[in-house]
């Protein structure tokens, strides 16, 4: 069962946190979600590094689909 992800504010973590449950409800493999979720990150902010963008990916999965938590998330600065 997924992460509520409609109260998440942030539109790139939105879209991220629902990315990677989809991906792996079909069966990719967690690193292969984890790649194409910093890849999608950094299409909404392509001045992130690379770097950057893993750390705050990781951060978005571990506080919402690991843990379930429900508050909020350190991060970008975007709606």
């Amino acid at each position: 069962m997924g992460v509520e992800t409609g109260r998440i504010a942030r539109n790139c973590e939105r879209a991220v946190v629902t990315a990677y449950q989809e991906l792996r409800d079909v069966g990719t493999g967690d690193m292969s979600a984890f790649h194409a979720c910093t890849t999608l990150y950094r299409i909404h902010h392509p001045e992130a590094s690379l770097n950057e963008a893993r750390r705050l990916v990781s951060e978005w999965i571990d506080h919402h689909v690991v843990r379930r938590d429900q508050g909020p998330t350190a991060g970008c600065l975007c709606d």
